[in-house]
């Protein structure tokens, strides 16, 4: 029998939120070990956000080059070398690896590679990657299990072994027809950097729009900027039934509005949400409920069912963003040390990384009226700060909602040239209380994106006040 191994700590998962509460809690002298199925540093650095933006830079640079004579910059012609774009994206995760393994080794915590299921209360089984069993305990636990690609019940669809964003990531070769399954954030992403690559690219989504989450006038932009670029977008759209192989020859069948439609392809990506990894890994031994959707139920100190036991990031049912993970580590690192800290106050932004990225904090124009909350909107197309005519980045708008009857900042959207930059300027406006006229009247440096923010909060109609 298998004896058990006592930790202070023991934290299953080693994503973002995880890792970094084992090296603070090594670093503080406590006991801590690791158990990770896979990656050593989570999806995060492997396989999803730095991959994803890794590939999607590159394709950001193709586009560029292939575009460079309307700035008077002569290039041969372009073509896609896409195994060295692989090449350039592994480089960059195993040294992200290496930098992982060091920084375990500086705390003190320790890493156990290894696939773990719970056998009881706070006590993890662990099937070892390299064979052999351990048993280990501790007096709290941490589950950071993560999510991973939901896969729709579609007829054929597991059969053609469809690619997730994990194995699109992992491509050697520009498909010559990729078909996405889904418009939102990775679908979005993915579809325009392979575009860019040299692929045709067809987006299937079964709503009346992609982005599904943003408000109306926000999807359209999106849409237009993709479709501008050669994407075919299909909304409304249900596929019924997938046949072929990825990777050779596959065909979904869509029903629509006016009968069924067949779509042939060479690749199919599947990008239609996420499901948390919290089955079969033994929780109903741990003491450890699930909600309705197959998350782990928590309360808003991130503490589960079963006293001494924790859970982060999205196998907690946290927004599905790396930064939130990161927030909910110092949420259960100050909880443990007897604070008081919730997931219910804080603001968190979003960033979607097309070209240009969509960003935004707060309320959106939809969640506003959904929740009967009046608001004052302002709206500035992008083509109105300075600095989009001397890059010619003239796509979006910027879009910010005010109380009616305050001077409140509640919400900013900015589909633009560094939205992800300029929507941390409204971020710490609203966390610092600023009054709107504040950073109307800010002093912003000339030429940058920032400065149209001025011009942004100009617009308000009037309020009350």
């Amino acid at each position: 029998m298998t004896q058990t191994e006592f930790f202070d700590v023991v934290i299953l998962g080693s994503g973002q939120g995880g890792k970094q509460l084992a090296w603070h809690l090594g670093r503080s002298g406590k006991k801590v070990a690791v158990v990770e199925r896979q990656w050593v540093g989570g999806s995060c650095p492997a396989v999803a956000c730095l991959p994803s933006k890794n590939e999607v830079w590159a394709a950001r640079i193709a586009y560029l080059v292939r575009n460079a004579a309307r700035f008077g910059v002569i290039a041969a012609e372009v073509s896609t070398n896409m195994a060295q774009v692989l090449r350039r994206k592994q480089a960059m995760v195993e040294r992200d690896v290496a930098v992982h393994l060091d920084l375990y080794k500086q705390s003190g915590a320790e890493l156990i590679m290894g696939t773990g299921h719970f056998v009881g209360p706070k006590t993890i089984e662990v099937a070892q990657n390299h064979g052999g069993t351990r048993r280990v305990a501790g007096d709290e636990v941490v589950i950071n299990v993560g999510s991973h690609a939901a896969m729709p019940a579609i007829p054929g669809l597991l059969d053609a072994q469809p690619l997730t964003h994990i194995e699109a990531l992992e491509l050697d070769e520009v498909p010559p027809h990729l078909i996405v399954l889904g418009g939102g954030y990775i679908g979005v992403e993915l579809a325009q950097a392979y575009r860019r690559f040299g692929s045709r690219v067809t987006i299937v989504e079964p709503a009346s729009r992609i982005m599904g989450r943003e408000d109306a006038d926000v999807a359209e932009a999106v849409g237009h900027m993709l479709i501008d670029e050669g994407i075919d977008i299909l909304r409304g759209n249900q596929p019924r039934r997938v046949d072929g192989l990825n990777g050779r020859s596959v065909s979904v069948t869509l029903g629509t509005q006016t009968g069924e439609r067949l779509i042939e392809g060479s690749h199919l990506l599947v990008a239609t949400g996420r499901v948390a990894n919290t089955a079969n890994i033994g929780l109903e031994k741990a003491g450890v409920a699930l909600t309705a959707g197959g998350f782990i139920e928590v309360d808003k100190g991130l503490r589960t069912t079963a006293p001494g036991v924790w859970a982060i990031g999205e196998c907690a049912g946290s927004p599905q963003f790396t930064h939130v993970s990161v927030d909910d580590f110092r949420i259960v690192r100050d909880n443990m040390a007897g604070g008081s800290r919730r997931t219910d106050d804080r603001l968190i932004p979003q960033v979607v990384f097309t070209d240009p990225p969509m960003a935004r904090v707060g309320l959106s124009e939809g969640e506003a009226q959904r929740q009967g909350i009046p608001v004052r909107m302002g709206k500035l197309p992008m083509r109105r700060v300075l600095r989009t005519l001397a890059t010619e980045e003239t796509e979006g708008f910027m879009k910010v909602l005010v109380g009616a009857e305050d001077e409140r900042i509640l919400g900013f959207t900015i589909i633009g040239s560094e939205a992800g930059e300029v929507v941390a300027v409204i971020q710490m406006a609203i966390l610092a209380g600023l009054p709107y006229r504040k950073v109307r009247d800010a002093v912003f440096a000339h030429l940058t994106i920032a400065e149209g923010l001025g011009s942004l909060f100009e617009s308000l109609p009037a309020g009350l006040t």
